[in-house]
């Protein structure tokens, strides 16, 4: 049997940013996960804005990611088939399991790392184990349950995940190119809906190393026709839920693989038992169109390793007075709150007709529209500024 301080289960995104967290702080662990290279899934795409970037900073891991992600200039806001604002961009863009396969390389060699799947679990006040597809066994003292929506385990521990909303939002993934020209105009670009009756939130499209990559967020049943035209003629479809935006960017094709990944909202109970923590979709799953997904990974993984971990290690015992603490922290519950409201508000905004909602739509077009009306005054102002500092420097001649 082998032994350790934490075992986990998962090598996700949770999972292998615990893992590298606490092997870089010298924390015995193991990582349990079946696949030696991370798979391709649609899953986060681009890391952005200075919130989720300091959060990812947070974790040590910052510069491995962004060296192995495509960092736009510039990214395009649109709304209608007209540009509302062109600002500067902090969007860093990879495909998940780049990331994933990334983080993992940053994993140090002191963490053992075991390709097999957990299929068992044994959990106590002081130590659990691990049963595993290889038929070894792992004890350690805490389990740190990092594999997602799978469901085996946590059958086992009467883990439960209520549905708080069904298929609460659709995520399409693709390829797009220009078609009869070298490149798009735009370094990166997000299109919002035009009409409620399109059941769309919105598109964003970000350069992946030569590839421009196409994020679309809708608002569909599964057995929608209009999900099966996504796979079979993904140019019309599109078409028909964005209808301006050809004219904006001009002919494109659709290519490669086309992944559509339908969510549902979830949130895990009776989850403080001795021993055991959920971390990222484990304990809960996030909108993908909400962008706040990796933020919850970033929060749960950041507080588990850096508060929680080094207290509970320092004392005996792993009770479920000790994992209440995590599921206590201000911080995690902040961020749930925050993540599971921005779901339920996106969906509001891009569906409902109601007078409240039809004025959040206008209120946040015209905010972005007034955002890009001052950036570029601003522009223009510093530009004839330095043009007359730059004449006021020439001498009568002209040199």
């Amino acid at each position: 049997m082998r032994q350790a301080d934490i075992a986990i289960i998962g090598g996700g995104l949770a999972g292998s940013v615990a893992a590298a967290m606490l092997g870089r702080a010298g924390v015995s662990a193991v990582l349990i996960e079946p696949h030696r290279t991370h798979p391709p899934e649609l899953r986060c795409e681009k890391i952005s804005g200075r919130q989720q970037i300091d959060r990812l900073a947070r974790t040590g891991l910052r510069d491995a990611v962004f060296a192995a992600a495509t960092h736009d200039s510039a990214i395009w806001l649109a709304r209608f088939g007209r540009v509302i604002d062109v600002r500067p961009s902090e969007q860093h863009g990879f495909l998940y399991d780049t990331l994933v396969n990334t983080v993992r390389g940053e994993i140090p060699a002191s963490v053992q790392t075991i390709h097999a799947r957990a299929v068992s679990v044994r959990t106590s006040d002081d130590r659990q184990t691990v049963g595993l597809s290889n038929g070894e066994e792992v004890s350690a003292r805490l389990i740190v349950l990092a594999n997602g929506a799978s469901v085996g385990l946590r059958d086992q521990l009467k883990i439960g995940r209520p549905v708080i909303s069904a298929c609460h939002s659709i995520s399409v993934g693709f390829d797009i190119a220009p078609k009869g020209r070298a490149s798009f105009d735009f370094p990166a670009l997000t299109y919002f809906a035009e009409a409620t009756r399109h059941r769309t939130a919105y598109l964003t499209l970000f350069p992946i190393r030569d590839t421009m990559r196409g994020n679309l967020f809708v608002y569909r049943d599964t057995d929608d026709p209009w999900v099966r035209a996504m796979r079979r003629t993904p140019e019309a479809a599109l078409d028909s839920c964005l209808p301006k935006l050809r004219a904006l960017i001009g002919d494109y094709t659709i290519s490669g693989d086309i992944r559509i990944r339908p969510v549902d909202l979830y949130e895990s109970d009776n989850v403080v038992q001795p021993g055991v923590v959920l971390v990222g979709d484990a304990f809960a799953s996030p909108c993908p169109g909400s962008g706040c997904g990796t933020d919850k990974v970033f929060v749960d993984v950041a507080q588990l390793c850096e508060v929680h971990i080094p207290h509970w290690l320092a004392t005996p015992g792993m009770g479920a007075g000790k994992i209440a603490q995590y599921y206590d922290d201000p911080l995690k519950r902040d961020c749930d709150a925050w993540a599971r409201e921005k779901a339920f508000t996106l969906r509001a905004v891009t569906l409902e007709n109601s007078l409240y909602w039809r004025a959040q739509r206008w209120i946040r077009f015209f905010g972005r529209y007034a955002e890009g009306l001052i950036r570029r005054s601003r522009d223009l102002n510093a530009a004839v500024s330095r043009t007359r500092c730059s004449a006021s420097f020439r001498s009568p001649d002209g040199a």
